[in-house]
């Protein structure tokens, strides 16, 4: 075989190799997510009915601490690991070690700063829940290493039984608490115990282990890198909990939770989709960064693949907000459900945003993706100190307003990075936006004359879904029947 011959070969069986794996790592992604995103539908009910909207305030008070302990302890090195082309044992020993040594330093840091926290919400009974809660960074921290070790090789079914597995157990054990009258002991625990079984699982699955072979080089070498993710992972968890920062602190932990469970339900839809295409986007942009015509291919086909899924399940879920809250947890919770329609539409554009956002870092331009999320987190942060006197809905708004701009910040500067043209993306996502938009307005519409709840429910669910999937065959929509074909052909292996 000539050379050129050969080679051209070896080309088209490594692309047709990242992209097995890349659909794999979607499918697999998607199966997670959407049993993740079922159980936690079942429980978020469950758990719904037995608590009160105080006892998810209490926890919504203290979620922003753990959440930048966690990114405090990763530090964004398995992200560097991930971007690494081919990481070595010695590049997950270092991150491996320098993870414990930050969990258990920052636990000890929180585990005394627990009643200055209490005092900052004028809360006693945090005192002693932060100290419980917090503890899951311990366990944790063993497990980023493992976590960076799968991802990179694609492992996303082995990552994808380890949640599930973790989030059966550790649901399961706390509805039994909840039920038991623990209240918001029974959400704390959850999360403890759904960290430990998934950190337990990541390592049974992974093939890499610890060495006692101390080395911090990759490190310090991946410092600069890495610092950048770390000041924008705690950004960007300051971004999404801003709202509960300032309720936590301006109104009551009534007031928190109820905004609280509306931002948890949309939460679930968004992961539904950004878990799929996080599964594999960064490591398989990574693969391709030194082709820019075929990164751009993969990333386009990603911006397409979450807009069909992403518009219709989030704005479907914006239209039966009232009738799903009421029905699943109860009317105590009817205030959520307003906040719930104003942020299904910023959590419509949310996995578009996260794929630009991840493009970014996968072209090593990490000090963008910290500029931009600091630019946003201080935005949202001023418009919520100058909007709280004008009440929540207010805030709401602002929130949602802001997040829906920063999709087109995000995508300047991928367009920068890639020469995607801003025709090209509003071709990829808007035809998916306007059929979604479309089939809301007909379908509330049609069934506004209907007044039970149940069937009203029923109806709109029914008929949204039927009518995108019209529009989209009718259409002719190319990422209907690929997604359609790979199912098919997965299932019938």
């Amino acid at each position: 075989m000539p050379i050129s011959a050969k080679y051209l070969y070896l080309c088209s069986r490594i692309m047709e190799s990242l992209k097995e794996k890349t659909a794999k790592g979607l499918f697999w992604g998607g199966m997670n997510n959407s049993i993740q995103q079922l159980l936690g539908l079942v429980f978020g009910i469950i758990l719904g009915r037995l608590l009160s909207p105080s006892d998810y305030g209490l926890i919504a008070m203290i979620t922003i601490f753990s959440l930048i302990a966690t990114a405090l302890q990763n530090s964004g090195f398995s992200t560097a690991l991930v971007n690494e082309k081919e990481p070595k044992d010695s590049d997950y020993n270092s991150v491996f070690w320098f993870n414990i040594l930050m969990g258990g330093s920052i636990y000890l840091i929180l585990f005394f700063s627990a009643p200055f926290i209490a005092d900052y919400y004028h809360e006693p009974r945090l005192v002693s829940l932060c100290r419980y809660a917090f503890i899951g960074l311990l366990f944790s921290c063993s497990g980023v290493a493992q976590a960076a070790y799968l991802y990179k090789n694609l492992r996303a079914k082995q990552l994808a039984k380890a949640s599930i597995t973790a989030t059966i157990i550790s649901s399961c054990v706390a509805a039994i608490m909840a039920w038991q009258g623990f209240s918001y002991w029974s959400l704390a625990t959850q999360t403890n115990l759904f960290i430990l079984i998934s950190t337990l699982l990541r390592w049974h699955y992974s093939d890499w282990r610890p060495s006692l072979q101390i080395d911090f080089s990759f490190v310090r070498k991946a410092f600069p890198f890495s610092v950048k993710i770390l000041i924008s992972d705690v950004l960007t968890h300051v971004n999404n909990n801003v709202m509960n920062i300032l309720l936590g602190r301006y109104y009551s932990a009534y007031d928190t939770g109820n905004y609280n469970q509306a931002y948890q339900w949309n939460n679930k839809c968004t992961s539904l989709i950004q878990g799929m295409v996080k599964q594999v986007d960064q490591a398989v942009l990574v693969s391709v960064r030194d082709d820019q015509e075929r990164q751009l291919a993969v990333l386009r086909k990603m911006v397409r693949f979450a807009a069909f899924i992403s518009f219709p399940l989030l704005l479907g879920f914006g239209l039966v907000a009232k009738e799903f809250i009421v029905l699943a947890i109860g009317e105590k919770w009817l205030v959520s459900a307003q906040y719930l329609q104003w942020l299904c539409v910023c959590g419509a554009v949310a996995p578009i945003s996260v794929l630009l956002a991840d493009l970014i870092i996968s072209k090593g331009k990490s000090g963008i993706f910290m500029g931009a999320t600091l630019a946003l987190g201080l935005l949202e942060i001023l418009a919520m100190l100058l909007l709280y006197p004008y009440g929540i809905h207010t805030m709401v708004m602002a929130y949602v307003a802001l997040n829906l701009l920063w999709l087109f910040v995000w995508f300047s500067f991928a367009s920068r990075l890639t020469a995607y043209s801003l025709l090209l993306f509003l071709k990829d996502i808007m035809p998916f936006g306007l059929a979604a938009a479309g089939v809301m307005i007909v379908t509330a519409f049609i069934t506004s004359s209907i007044t039970n709840l149940w069937l009203l429910l029923f109806c709109r669910v029914v008929m949204v879904a039927l009518l995108y999937l019209l529009v989209m065959k009718v259409a002719r929509a190319r990422i209907l029947d690929e997604t359609l074909d790979f199912v098919k052909n997965k299932f019938k292996r």
